[in-house]
């Protein structure tokens, strides 16, 4: 069960991004995480934000992190602001957490160390479709992107019918982007990349050359995650 209803507006993001930075996991939009939060620091920021807006946004260490973790490694500019769906605290005293990504963030300016976590000023990235792309283009992109995860993905063909169900709910080319881009095991670049693009029909056709290339590396993660619309 989720803790609070999950709709989400742009209008109650603060401006200030409590940022829990991880090395190579890239969170998008409209997608489920499951996280174990552990460490004192982000601990505590999991509990202010619960008592607060209930906002997280998951980012990623710029390379070269592994030299400074215990401080404040640089991060990478993209983000993906997050609101805490659920959370179940541990008999350690640690958290199960599962988070919604509900959109891309743009982390502008760290503020100063007040807290054992760290704080960025921020702003929202809204996606946009070009008005003076064609008629018709964002179904013909859809098809385009379906065609290639279904080619890009084993032999499922439940997968498949999972697919075919999930469209037919209504999903945004944007959206489903986001579900493939989360969903393949792309590296951490061709991800920032995506997660940093707001031009949605540029996201969808940088997916389909990237799932053309193949340039996946290890297992797929399961298909369909976890997704939400809102």
């Amino acid at each position: 069960m989720f803790d609070e209803p999950l709709a989400f507006s742009s209008d109650q993001f603060s401006g200030l991004a409590r940022v829990f930075p991880l090395p190579n996991l890239v969170m998008f939009p409209h997608v489920m995480q499951a996280v174990h939060i552990f460490e004192p620091r982000y601990r505590e920021l999991l509990e202010e934000a619960v008592e607060d807006d209930r906002m997280i946004a998951l980012g990623v260490h710029a390379p070269g992190w592994q030299k400074d973790y215990e401080g404040r490694p640089p991060l990478r500019s993209t983000a993906c602001l997050c609101r805490v769906a659920s959370h179940q605290r541990t008999p350690e005293g640690t958290y199960n957490v599962l988070l919604l990504g509900v959109r891309r963030l743009n982390l502008i300016t760290e503020l100063p160390p007040s807290r054992p976590f760290r704080v960025f000023k921020a702003e929202i990235m809204e996606e946009y479709e070009p008005e003076q792309a064609p008629p018709g283009t964002a179904t013909q992109l859809q098809q385009k992107l379906l065609a290639a995860f279904k080619q890009a993905m084993p032999k499922m063909p439940a997968a498949y019918d999972q697919l075919d169900q999930l469209l037919g709910s209504q999903v945004t080319l944007g959206m489903l982007a986001d579900i493939v881009s989360y969903t393949l095991d792309l590296d951490v670049e061709w991800k920032m990349r995506l997660l940093g693009e707001c031009d949605v029909f540029r996201r969808a056709q940088v997916l389909v050359e990237a799932l053309a290339g193949r340039p996946a590396a290890g297992q797929r993660r399961p298909f369909p995650p976890q997704f939400s619309i809102n």
